[in-house]
């Protein structure tokens, strides 16, 4: 796996930070949750884009856009499609 340098979304006020909180109150309520044991911030996919907040806005609101609750779908039926898409591109997650 290719190691790139990452800061934590909730550390340091600023533009990080802001970005970080934006894409968050985009996903629906159960997304917030962590899972026990997780990974630490700085350690987690949104961290990969934290040397560009813009890039990590953007990129994570069209996700938390995709995953309204507006929408038809529920959670189990994003969980159903990754779990698809995962095996059919050989993905271990």
């Amino acid at each position: 796996m290719t190691w790139i340098q990452t800061f934590n979304p909730m550390g340091e006020p600023g533009p990080l930070r802001d970005a970080f909180m934006a894409q968050a109150k985009l996903y629906p309520p159960e997304y917030a949750r962590s899972t026990p044991g997780g990974a630490p911030p700085e350690e987690k996919i949104v961290a990969s884009h934290s040397l560009i907040p813009l890039a990590l806005q953007h990129a994570f609101a069209t996700f938390g856009a995709a995953m309204s609750p507006d929408l038809p779908l529920e959670r189990r039926h994003h969980e159903m499609i990754a779990t698809v898409v995962s095996v059919t591109n050989n993905c271990r997650y």
